[in-house]
C-alpha cells in the first residue's frame, strides 16, 4: 500500500443475496479490534490469497511450466485481472472521488504531469535506465504495502509500544528486503521484475551478512507474538497472518524456487487482492455520499471489478500491440511504433507510477483525518 505507516475475495461477503446466518460486511469500527474489515473477510483476503498462490505451485509443477515463462492461463488472471487491475483501483480512491480530488488537487494533478516528464527523460536515456528506475520504485512500493498492513493492524489493536513496533517493523521489512537482496546477489535469475537486467548485481557477501539478521527478526517476532497471545492474552491474528504469509511467499517466490511462474503467482496475487479489497471497501463507504457515476461503479463488487478489468485490458492491448508483441491471440496484431516508443512507454507506465507515488499519500492516517478502517 501504500508507502505509508499506516488489496476479488470480497465477493463472497458482498453478494446481494446472502443467507440469514452469514454476517454481512460492515465498517471496521463495529468489528472486533483483531481485524481490519471482519474476521471472515480478513481471512479470505490476507490468508486466502497466499494459500491460492502457494497451491498454484504444485499445479505448475504438474503442468510442467515451473521453469519456463509464465503461461497465458496464469498470466491472464494473475497479471491482467489482478496486478494491472489493482493499479486502476487508485482511481476510485482519488480521481473518481470529486471531494478527495478537490482536497489535494495540486498533488493529484502534478504527480501525473511530473511523472510523465520524468518517464520521457529516463526512457530517452535508454530502455534499461527507465525500467530499472521503475523496478526499484515498484519494489519500494511492494515492501511498504506489507508494512502498511502491519501498521494498520497495530493501530487497530491499540499497540503503541516502541519495542513492539521495532520488532514488528524489523520482521516485516526483513521478510521482504532479505529475499530482494538475495535476488540481487544471485543474478542472473530465471525471472525479473519488469525487464531482464532491470536489477543491478550486488556482492554475495551482502546476503551472508543479512541472513542472520533476517532470521533473528523473524524469530523475535514469533517469540513476541507467542508471548502476547499465551501470556498477555493479547493476540493479533491478522497481523500474524500478514507477517507469516509475507515471509513465506517472498521467500518461496524469490529465494526458494528460481521460477518466473512461481514469482508471478506469489508476488502479484498476494499484493493485488488485498488492495482491491481495501479500495472496494473505501468506494463502498463513499458511494452514497459521492453519488452519480461513482455510486453506479461502486454499487457491487462485480461492477467494480469489470470496470478495472476493462481498463487493464485496454492498457495491456496498447502495451502488447505497441511494445511487447507477445499475445496477438488476445490483443491483436502488432504495431510498428518506432520512435514513438519514447512517448508511448512512459505514457503506458504512467498509471503504475501514479499508483506507486500516490499510495504514499492517500492511505497515510495523519493526512486523512476523516478516513479509517
Amino acid at each position: 500500500m501504500f508507502g505509508c505507516p499506516e488489496n476479488l475475495t470480497l465477493v463472497s461477503e458482498m453478494a446481494t443475496i446472502q443467507p440469514a446466518n452469514v454476517r454481512t460486511f460492515q465498517p471496521a469500527r463495529v468489528q472486533s479490534r483483531a481485524w481490519l474489515f471482519s474476521r471472515d473477510v480478513d481471512l479470505l483476503v490476507f490468508l486466502g490469497s497466499p494459500v491460492v498462490a502457494l497451491l498454484l505451485i504444485p499445479l505448475g509443477m504438474r503442468a510442467g511450466v515451473l521453469y519456463g515463462d509464465t503461461p497465458d492461463w496464469t498470466w491472464v488472471p494473475a497479471v491482467l485481472l489482478v496486478d494491472v487491475a489493482h493499479v486502476y483501483a487508485t482511481a476510485f480512491r482519488v480521481y473518481l472521488d470529486r471531494e478527495e480530488l478537490a482536497r489535494r488537487k495540486t498533488l493529484y494533478g502534478l504527480v501525473p504531469l511530473i511523472g510523465f516528464a520524468f518517464g520521457i527523460l529516463l526512457y530517452s536515456r535508454g530502455e534499461i535506465v527507465f525500467w530499472r528506475a521503475l523496478a526499484y520504485l515498484a519494489v519500494f512500493h511492494f515492501i511498504r504495502q506489507q508494512y502498511g498492513w502491519l501498521a494498520l493492524y497495530r493501530a487497530k489493536a491499540g499497540e503503541r509500544g516502541r519495542l513492539g513496533k521495532l520488532i514488528d517493523s524489523g520482521a516485516i521489512y526483513l521478510a521482504t528486503i532479505y529475499p530482494v537482496v538475495y535476488w540481487h546477489t544471485h543474478l542472473p535469475r530465471h525471472f525479473w521484475w519488469f525487464l531482464q537486467h532491470d536489477f543491478a548485481a550486488m556482492p554475495v557477501a551482502l546476503d551472508r551478512v543479512l541472513l542472520p539478521v533476517y532470521l533473528l527478526a523473524l524469530v523475535s517476532y514469533a517469540a513476541r507474538s507467542i508471548y502476547r497471545s499465551l501470556v498477555l492474552h493479547q493476540p493479533n491474528p491478522g497481523k500474524d497472518i500478514v507477517v507469516f504469509t509475507t515471509a513465506v511467499c517472498w521467500y518461496v517466490g524469490i529465494v526458494g524456487l528460481n521460477s518466473d511462474y512461481v514469482f508471478t503467482v506469489t508476488n502479484v496475487i498476494t499484493h493485488g487482492v488485498p488492495y482491491l479489497a481495501l479500495v472496494y471497501w473505501y468506494a463502498r463507504s463513499r458511494r452514497d455520499k459521492i453519488g452519480g457515476i461513482y455510486r453506479t461503479l461502486a454499487r457491487s463488487p462485480l461492477i467494480f471489478l469489470l470496470v478495472l478489468w476493462l481498463a487493464a485490458y485496454l492498457e495491456e492491448l496498447l502495451w502488447d500491440r505497441g511494445v511487447w508483441h507477445d499475445r496477438a491471440w488476445l490483443f491483436g496484431a502488432a504495431w510498428d511504433t518506432g520512435w514513438f516508443k519514447v512517448i508511448l512507454v512512459p505514457l503506458l507506465a504512467l498509471p503504475q507510477l501514479v499508483h506507486y507515488v500516490l499510495d504514499g499519500f492517500v492511505w497515510r492516517r495523519k493526512n486523512n483525518p476523516s478516513w479509517s478502517l
